[in-house]
């Protein structure tokens, strides 16, 4: 255990009320669960406002609470330039991706891609999200331990198990109702525990805010990164380029959003949530970004050596934790962790995506097809539970990876796995009449290829005469570029199968 942080009776039982009350949400929900239209998307009936916080606690992960805090006190605040694209995206989203998820009675975002191109590039989207959030899970699984590691001094893999089978609970019980209904309150939550921390740091400093403004310009603490186009370093531009990415993937293949487009009661309702969860997320990132800059501040007034153990050691995603514990009052510490672990039920969504995914479009679609609703609506359930032992798998291994930071490695990760080229393949389907089965298949292998060769390039692992220089953040950027340029450009050689494309495409969205 670092330093001289103890457990807490006050902090214990704020934590322990907080997780009764959301297990206690789960099994009432489960007693309503008995089709698949409702334990996967709620019978369609949620209203914007509440769909829109659900979003939003579910962009709130531990991620956001633990590692941009320490990605600001350990470096800048670079890797915040990506979340500043998503306004732009959020609009987009609201005039044109909604739309095409809510044309019809669907309930994955895959069932477009066979539509436009095919079941094999449907179950190929399936896979490629399934393992981008077996990813999401254990990172965002692995971060919530930390704190909970910290205050009790256990193993970090038995916190990993015991909080993970907690926060799987209410979500394998209750569905997708659960998960809006309690992210709802979590993001009340959220806030709440977000905010305590700053006003007792600014109490703390001699100085106020204005002290953590001025140290925090005079050691670049605000700086952005670079301005140039190195392919090989974390710029500004990489990082606009990898939001564009990222935000575009998050609202056109990742199911956690389009099932929320789904659950929406109406197109209005659906935008409505959209906005809402944009206008919330940004400002939130902002203030944790601003929490790890003051905290650097105010280890600077108030030297810890368990803050440089924490930093000697490379654990950066240990500070903020650790801060809670060791500095603020029994109590409102506990409180503050409540907001944490509600940052971390955004595992909830995940899980349920996971167990619509892989229902839908591969158990339904491809190994069981034909059987009855009851049947699938036990096929959730129990994907459900396999989605949770991969989590806990993952944060586990996640645990003994070396890494930067959670944001670092979350970021590599996800950029060779963006690499595979999904968030192109939409975007071909919905932007080209000329596209088909045949050149988007080619482009997708060829691009597969291209990942592979620069992942390797990445990380050292090919001679220098056939290495080029590029940086992990740069490989989901030039990888879906390219499946969208070679998928166009194959459109004019490969023969296609004349097929109608009405409300497939946005040239086409007004046909029948």
């Amino acid at each position: 255990m670092i330093a001289d942080v103890t457990l807490r009776f006050m902090d214990v039982g704020t934590i322990v009320v907080y997780l009764l009350g959301m297990a206690a949400i789960g099994v009432y929900f489960a007693r309503k669960k008995k089709t698949t239209e409702g334990y996967f998307v709620g019978n369609r009936a949620f209203p914007g406002w509440a769909v829109g916080l659900s979003m939003f606690a579910t962009s709130i992960s531990s991620v956001t609470f633990l590692a941009f805090p320490g990605a600001a006190f350990i470096l800048d605040w670079r890797q915040i330039v990506q979340n500043l694209t998503l306004p732009l995206i959020a609009v987009v989203a609201i005039l044109l991706f909604i739309p095409f998820f809510r044309r019809g009675k669907v309930m994955s975002a895959y069932e477009y891609l066979e539509e436009r191109f095919g079941p094999l590039l449907r179950l190929y989207g399936a896979i490629n999200f399934i393992i981008l959030q077996f990813v999401r899970l254990g990172t965002v699984l692995y971060l919530v331990s930390i704190p909970v590691q910290i205050l009790t001094g256990t193993s970090i893999i038995w916190v990993i198990v015991i909080v993970g089978v907690v926060v799987s609970f209410y979500t394998i019980l209750g569905g997708l109702e659960a998960v809006i209904w309690i992210d709802v309150v979590q993001a009340i939550v959220l806030i709440t525990g977000a905010v305590l921390p700053l006003f007792f740091i600014v109490d703390q400093l001699p100085g106020g805010l204005a002290q953590i403004v001025q140290d925090g310009m005079k050691q670049h603490k605000f700086s952005l990164g670079p301005m140039s186009w190195d392919l090989a370093e974390r710029t500004f531009p990489a990082m606009v380029l990898i939001g564009l990415l990222n935000w575009t993937t998050e609202y056109t293949t990742n199911q956690n959003v389009i099932q929320r487009y789904l659950a929406a009661s109406s197109m209005r309702e659906a935008r409505k949530a959209t906005a809402i969860c944009a206008a919330m997320s940004l400002p939130i990132w902002v203030f944790f970004f601003f929490v790890g800059t003051s905290l650097f501040v105010y280890y600077q007034v108030f030297p810890d050596s368990g803050i440089e153990q924490i930093v000697s050691e490379r654990r950066t995603d240990y500070i903020f934790p650790y801060f809670i514990l060791s500095r603020m009052p029994a109590g409102i510490a506990g409180l503050v962790i409540a907001g944490l672990l509600a940052a971390t039920m955004s595992l909830d969504s995940s899980i349920n995506s996971v167990a619509t995914v892989t229902t839908v479009d591969i158990v339904k679609r491809h190994i069981c097809p034909g059987r009855d609703d009851a049947f699938y609506l036990r096929v959730g359930k129990i994907a459900s539970v396999g989605a949770a032992v991969a989590m806990i798998v993952g944060a586990v291994v996640i645990a003994h990876l070396p890494k930067e930071s959670m944001v670092d490695l979350n970021l590599r990760i996800i950029q060779i796995v963006f690499g595979g080229g999904l968030m192109g393949l939409f975007l071909l389907g919905f932007l080209t009449t000329r596209a088909n089965y045949i050149s988007a298949s080619v482009a997708l292998v060829l691009t597969l290829l291209l990942d592979a060769y620069l992942a390797l390039c990445s990380f050292d692992q090919l001679p220098d005469c056939i290495s080029v220089r590029v940086h992990t953040y740069w490989i989901g950027v030039i990888a879906n570029g390219f499946v969208i340029f070679v998928g166009y450009a194959m459109s004019f050689i490969t023969p296609g199968v004349p097929k109608p494309l009405g409300r497939l495409t946005i040239w086409t969205m007004g046909s029948p």
